[in-house]
């Protein structure tokens, strides 16, 4: 029997939760390969195995910052040294260093997926010499590449420009969903009688607009029958709930911690509109494509969205939705009244969205892959 081709897939998170990851990862075992990922243990992960995948998990005794970054990329240069694999694969700019030197040493191929805009992102803005240092990385690194993805056009062409690289662009959509037969509100004490608004997500961080969406819920604003649900984690999760505290509203703000794609999904498609507000305050967030945009479509819900160009691209073009006009908490609250206003026209973008999940699904997006992993694979067999 052929022994399969080895590939590891090497990302910062915990995995648990990393669709994109578990996605490729996916596609890569239908390709015939013999799949790992390597990631990290936090103290709050949760227990994660797979049927499939290889896992393995660092434990570190950093959990964020310099100190962190530094003993997860030791460590990982060294696992991927001393273990048998054929292909590696990068994800964001804090694993590329490591893997690039592997990739030479060892003479296999890399492919590098970038997730983000990194060297953009809100948590480097104002730390030049943090960003100094990846930016060093990447400008090392990144011209050296001859395989390389990330999630959206605006992305890619920001690479293409400074690099000269071929960037090649993968949405990370959902897998077209099928939600559980006969599951109601009431089973997951959700209220019947009230609109639901949801923002959900593992990434739930500053300048996202949860605290404005929060306020946005005061009485003043006459949002009485509306309850507003979070669903996820993230690095502003304890303050949020704590200003929901002071400004009196956990009546109308429930916060649900993170939980399996697939059940997080039927809460999604149970809800009556999903809210996806991030904030234009760095290049990153600027040209994101949010994940939880293409959950909400995938369910069939309605979004309220800040109108950044990739986001409000899909938004309007697709006709799934409204785009808010500032973050100002009254002018939120407005444009969710404005969006359950009239019965007609928020059924039309129910019904849109419906039809827009069937197109924006990973069964067909993943198809992009193909042109690069085909290409790997023809060259590893002639090994």
């Amino acid at each position: 029997m052929k022994e399969l081709k080895k590939v590891c897939l090497s990302v910062t998170n915990d995995i648990a939760t990393d669709q994109r990851v578990l996605k490729v990862s996916d596609f890569l075992h239908r390709k015939g390969f013999d799949v790992s990922i390597t990631g990290r243990k936090k103290p709050d992960s949760p227990a994660y195995e797979h049927d499939i995948f290889h896992i393995s998990r660092f434990k570190l005794w950093f959990h964020k910052g310099f100190l962190f970054y530094a003993a997860y990329n030791f460590r990982l240069f060294f696992f991927l040294l001393f273990r048998k694999f054929d292909l590696l694969v990068s994800n964001d700019l804090d694993t590329l260093l490591p893997n690039f030197l592997v990739s030479r040493l060892k003479r296999i191929p890399l492919v590098y997926d970038t997730h983000e805009y990194f060297l953009g992102s809100t948590e480097l803005v104002n730390r030049p010499f943090a960003r100094s240092v990846w930016w060093m990385v990447e400008r090392l690194v990144f011209p050296r590449l001859k395989y390389v993805f990330t999630v959206n056009q605006s992305i890619a062409d920001l690479y293409e420009l400074e690099y000269g690289v071929k960037v090649r662009v993968v949405r990370n959509l959902p897998k077209r969903f099928v939600p559980a037969n006969g599951v109601t509100r009431k089973d997951l004490g959700w209220p019947e009688d009230k609109r639901i608004v949801l923002m959900q997500g593992g990434a739930i961080n500053v300048d996202r607009g949860a605290e404005e969406l929060i306020q946005a819920m005061k009485p003043c604003y006459g949002m009485e029958n509306v309850i507003l649900y979070f669903i996820g984690s993230g690095d502003v999760w304890n303050e949020i709930k704590e200003l929901t505290r002071k400004l009196h509203l956990t009546r109308t703000v429930k916060f649900i911690p993170r939980m399996p794609y697939q059940k997080l999904m039927q809460y999604t498609a149970l809800a009556d509109l999903g809210v996806s507000i991030d904030k234009p305050v760095s290049p990153n967030y600027k040209y994101s494509l949010p994940n939880k945009l293409f959950d909400y479509i995938g369910a069939g819900l309605p979004v309220l969205a800040s109108p950044l160009v990739e986001v409000k691209n899909i938004v309007k073009g697709y006709n799934v939705g409204d785009c808010i006009e500032s973050h100002d908490p009254g002018d939120i609250a407005e444009k969710i009244r404005y969006m359950f206003a009239n019965k007609r026209r928020y059924n039309t973008w129910k019904k849109n969205a419906r039809k827009a999940a069937a197109e924006l699904c990973w069964e067909k997006e993943e198809k992009m892959l193909s042109e690069v992993y085909d290409a790997v694979l023809k060259g590893l067999s002639g090994r």
